[in-house]
This record gives structure tokens, sequence and C-alpha cells, in this order.
């Protein structure tokens, strides 16, 4: 027992971790001039939920891989309780029911769905492997497309867009990774040709005023509609839809190749950035520490990516292999997507930097990814597919 305690604390992933905790310690400094005065200094609670998290991440890795296995189905329902929940219970903000608000703290259940789905498309996806089995073809993928889209589906309706689609991206990596079909793939490409065709008719084609025909366009709230036109054009209405990527793009571009220093950002300080502890918490480490250091950290979240990744290539099983994968999928997405919106190459959907926003829900959720990957990694052995 002895020996096989110390074989599973060598196959600890170390240098995951240590990248894991520099990009926290590098966000909680930021976040401290992030909520200078007069906002309240919110370093000190990031701090705490840092350390809730890495007691989680110790208390996940060292769970039975087994009795991890058998909690699959039970996390992914009580996930989709709580969802359903907040519905009934949930505290409403920015025009979203997102969060419950149990006295000082906020939790936010979409955070955890996001892990609750990767397992249990981890499962189906595990228990569904037969050997001789034909590729995953679009009738088998029917169970993995309900087990992703009926959570989205309900985050979508809070509404919260930036969540609901960084699910969908993290279930579509993990459908991609179990081999599907030619067909499979051909109804993808289709499917991402239909979406451009409809942007492109939607908010580039022009079209009579009064006679204009669109897809989905209509069916958008103004502020989501706001943010689509704005991304297309983005010297349209400066002081409206378009002021917020304006500010941020702003203080990404001043912060030149080293930065104003820690404290010493203007946009930041005379709060032109918009939530800036929160979304864009990237503009403000740009501004302040400068490209050079913003690289540095594209490093620190490029080695959090690849960690994860050898997790999945070292599992010890197919459930394994796809926990990791769809964690390391719903971090890359994460990231992606946030320090995409922030510099306005993408749209601004809301989305948070994992480790580096402020937020509990959001660090130990991703704290619980990386205590999965933990314990996917300490119980590995290779195997072959």
């Amino acid at each position: 027992m002895q020996l096989s305690a110390q074989r599973r604390f060598e196959r600890v992933p170390w240098g995951l971790l240590f990248a894991v905790l520099l990009t926290a310690v590098v966000g909680i400094y930021n976040l401290a001039s992030a909520s200078r005065p007069p906002s309240a200094p919110m370093w000190g609670s990031q701090l705490l939920y840092l350390g809730v998290g890495l007691a989680l991440v110790a208390g996940v890795g060292l769970l039975d891989y087994r009795l991890l296995q058998r909690l699959t189905v039970p996390l992914y329902v009580l996930n989709i309780v709580a969802l359903v929940a907040l519905k009934f219970f949930g505290h409403k903000a920015k025009g979203a029911e997102s969060w419950f608000v149990l006295g000082p703290f906020r939790v936010q259940p979409a955070e955890f769905m996001k892990i609750g789905m990767v397992l249990m498309l981890a499962k189906y996806f595990h228990d569904d492997d037969r050997p001789g089995a034909p590729a995953q073809g679009f009738l088998r993928l029917l169970p993995a497309a309900f087990i992703a889209l009926f959570p989205t589906v309900i985050v979508l309706s809070q509404p919260d867009l930036g969540t609901a689609l960084m699910m969908l991206f993290t279930a579509l990596t993990m459908v991609l990774f179990s081999k599907p079909t030619a067909p499979v793939w051909v109804g993808l490409g289709v499917a991402a040709a239909l979406s451009l065709g409809v942007l492109w008719n939607d908010y580039v084609r022009e079209q009579p005023e009064g006679d204009r025909l669109t897809f989905v366009r209509h069916k958008l709230k103004k502020h989501q509609d706001g943010r689509i036109s704005g991304w297309l054009d983005p010297t349209s209405d400066l002081r409206g839809t378009n002021y917020h990527a304006m500010q941020s793009k702003i203080a990404v571009g001043s912060g030149g190749w080293s930065g104003k220093g820690w404290m010493q950002g203007t946009q930041t300080g005379l709060r032109f950035l918009p939530e800036q502890h929160t979304d864009f918490i990237f503009s403000v480490f740009a501004e302040e520490q400068g490209f050079g250091r913003a690289l540095l950290l594209l490093l620190l979240y490029g080695a959090v990516l690849l960690g994860s990744l050898r997790v999945a290539l070292t599992a010890r099983d197919k459930f394994g292999a796809y926990v990791a994968v769809g964690i390391s999928a719903m971090l890359f997405w994460q990231v992606f997507e946030n320090i995409g919106m922030v510099t306005g190459l993408l749209p601004i959907t809301g989305i948070t930097l994992p480790l580096l926003s402020y937020g509990g829900s959001s660090m130990v959720s991703v704290m619980l990814g990386i205590g999965l990957l933990v314990n996917i990694s300490m119980s590995r052995q290779l195997f072959s597919s």
C-alpha cells in the first residue's frame, strides 16, 4: 500500500499544478490593481477562493477513480436541478438570472454545469465504446447531443449567451475527439457554413431597410444585436454599443511593450474599463504590464493547456481521456474568447478569464477541473485505442 501511494504521488502532474498556481497568483496581483480604491479590495476574497480551490484539488485528486465515475450521473442531475431552481430562487442582475445569493456569497450554477456536462459526456463516450464498434455516426451521437444541449438551452434561457457558447464549443471538441464518421464531419462543416451565411445575410449584406429579411438578428436582444454589429463595424456607435470594446482596445494598446506599471494604468484608474475586475481583467494586465508580459501570461496558459492534454494522452481509460480533453477544451475556449473579445477580434460575450478574473464560482469550478486532471493523472496507465 505504501509503494502504491508513493507511485500515485509521483504521478501528480506537478508541472500543470505549478502553471495553474503561478497563473492564479499573477491574477491576484493584477486584481489588486483592478480593484484599487475607491473600489472594494477584491484580491483578499480571491485569495480565499484560491485556497478553497486548492483544497478541492487535493480532495478531488485523492478520490477513488471508480467512485468518480459512479458520481457522474448524480452530479449531472444535481447541476440540472440547480439550473432549473434559478428560475424560482435565482438573483437577477444585469438582465440575467444566473446566481444564487447565499449571504455574502454568490454562486453561479452554470460554472459547475460545465464540469457536470464534461463528466457526463465522458461517461457516455466511455460506456458506448465497444471493441469493433463503428465510428461515431449521427445516431450514436444523439444521446451525446442531448446531454450537451439540454443544459446549454437552460443556460441560454437565463439568458447567458457567453456561457452557453462555451458549453457548446466544449461539447463539440469532445465530439470531434470521439472520431466521428465522415458524414458527421460534413454535417458540422455545413452547419458552420450556414452560420457564416446567416451572419453575412443578417449583418453584412445590404438590404432595403424596410424590407430586411433576417434569420436570427430579429430574435436577439438589443444588447446582443449591438455587440455583433459593433464587432463587425468597430467605429460605429462609439458612445453606445462600441464604447466598452473601444475602451478595452485603448487600454491594451496603450500598454506598449513594457506597460505603464502596476496601479499606473489610466484606463483602469479612471474607470473607463467596464467590469475591469472580471470580463476585462486582461485589459488591465496588458495596460499595466505591457505586451511582453502579456505574451508570458499566454505562455503560462499554454503550459496549463499542454499539461491538461498530457493527462489526456496518458489516461488509464477512455473516461479519463475524455474528461481531460473536456477540461482542456473548457479552459481553451474561455481563454480564446475572453482575450479575443477584449482585443476586438471577437464579439463581447461576457466571458471571464480563468484564474485571472474575480469570482468564487469561476475560480472554484476551474480548480475542480484541475482536481479531476490530478485524479486522472494519479490513476493513469497507458491504454491502446
